[in-house]
């Protein structure tokens, strides 16, 4: 993979598939764009003001999912998997045409988004990429939830440490260096996951109305209760490490440090990159080549 000049998609590619929480199917088009561009989401449906930006500004709701909304409260929710398949895929630019609020959950992880990147393949764009360097130790602390990140040039690595009461889940562990590594495919097809115990409770708030065994691995007391059971023996917190990517690319860069996180969620990921953001001595802005400091 080229780690100096942006990317944006050959071509365009299209799917369609149902949303997690609202039960609606979405068509969505994932359009090549120019540098410089970044993530943008485009509501269809609408004829105007409809331009969503993957910006942990537009960030509205974390509540089991990340939810975007515009100046003019338009919105688009569930983007974390799709912007970590795009992070992973090596896209830095793109236009997210979608004609509903919702982007569709496919089997449950960002394995769908990923092979259909890869099979239309990345254009080499005449602009470097602008990555987020971190100098400077930052954490963020909510009781026994914690994410920090610490220098790691040339690294995006995280740590994630999960812990349930459920034996099944149990405590799990994985570090995965997610910047020029292609052994990514534990992480981008792990898929979410509930305890059955939880799923009427959330379906009482109105969620999950698309929500199956097609789209979620769901738990009883001590067994999966899909078919197949598990795709790898750290699913659980492979799907965690997923969330968090396209969480943090909600920075509008590449980030590069060392993360570590304690039982975290889209509200701990999403809060922290807004500290981040603010905190400007914690990090400099600049290409692989030159580390320039950059106003934003």
């Amino acid at each position: 993979m080229n780690l100096i000049y942006q990317k944006t998609l050959k071509k365009t590619v299209s799917f369609e598939g149902v949303g997690l929480h609202s039960g609606k199917i979405s068509k969505v088009k994932l359009c090549p764009t120019g540098p410089n561009q970044g993530i943008t989401f485009k509501r269809i449906d609408l004829l105007k003001d409809n331009l969503i930006s993957a910006n942990y500004k537009n960030v509205c709701e974390t509540f089991l999912c990340t939810k975007l909304k515009n100046d003019f409260n338009v919105k688009v929710s569930t983007v974390e998997h799709l912007l970590a398949a795009l992070y992973m895929s090596g896209v830095d630019n793109a236009l997210v045409e979608i004609d509903n609020e919702e982007v569709p959950i496919m089997d449950g992880s960002a394995k769908d988004f990923v092979e259909l990147i890869d099979k239309v393949g990345l254009e080499i764009q005449n602009q470097k990429i602008n990555y987020l360097f971190i100098n400077k130790n930052l954490e963020l602390r909510d009781q026994n939830k914690y994410v920090s990140i610490s220098p790691g040039n040339r690294i995006f690595e995280v740590n994630f440490k999960l812990s349930y009461a459920n034996k099944v889940i149990g405590s799990q562990e994985n570090t995965i260096n997610l910047f020029n590594n292609d052994r990514l495919k534990d992480i981008y097809s792990s898929r979410t996951f509930c305890l059955l115990e939880d799923v009427e409770k959330i379906k009482a708030l109105g969620l999950a109305r698309g929500g199956s065994l097609n789209n979620a691995i769901v738990v009883d007391d001590n067994k999966v209760l899909n078919k197949n059971g598990l795709r790898n023996h750290l699913e659980f917190v492979n799907h965690k490490i997923l969330d968090l990517c396209g969480d943090f690319y909600l920075s509008g860069f590449r980030v590069l440090g060392s993360v570590k996180c304690n039982h975290g969620g889209h509200k701990l990921s999403c809060d922290f990159i807004k500290n981040l953001m603010r905190e400007k001595t914690c990090y400099k802005i600049g290409t692989l080549e030159n580390k320039i400091d950059k106003k934003i």
